[in-house]
């Protein structure tokens, strides 16, 4: 079974940064992709970026430039490391697992992944 536990949210002010951490166990050395999604309230869960086995990355429009997503293969961790944040970065952010590969034309879908976190609360003040 697959789990993630994330960690690093908080409250910073517009123009700060954070660093984002989902530590992942019970895959079994197998394939997978990784990826962030966040859930602002009331709105639909969006994705924001992903990473895929080899390490290719992709990243919604509204964070490029700004967000990084990376990995340690060694120490089982995701990182999302944001940068220059803004008040319409709030949101819960969730970091997200699929075994085997995710098309990229899914890959910002939430259906598209099996695996969730419980999230961690990001907000930022103007």
């Amino acid at each position: 079974q697959v789990q993630l536990v994330e960690s690093g949210g908080g409250s910073v002010q517009a123009g700060g940064s954070l660093r984002l951490s989902c530590a992942v166990s019970g895959h079994n050395n197998r394939r997978f992709e990784m990826g962030w999604f966040r859930q602002a309230p009331g709105k639909e869960r969006e994705g924001v970026a992903a990473i895929d086995s080899p390490g290719t990355t992709m990243y919604a429009d509204s964070v490029k430039g700004r967000f990084t997503i990376s990995k340690d293969n060694a120490k089982n961790i995701l990182y999302l490391q944001m940068n220059n944040l803004k008040p319409e970065d709030t949101a819960m952010y969730y970091c997200v697992a699929e075994l085997g590969l995710v098309p990229v034309s899914r890959t910002f879908r939430a259906g598209s992944w099996a695996h969730w976190g419980q999230g961690t609360q990001v907000t930022i003040s103007s």
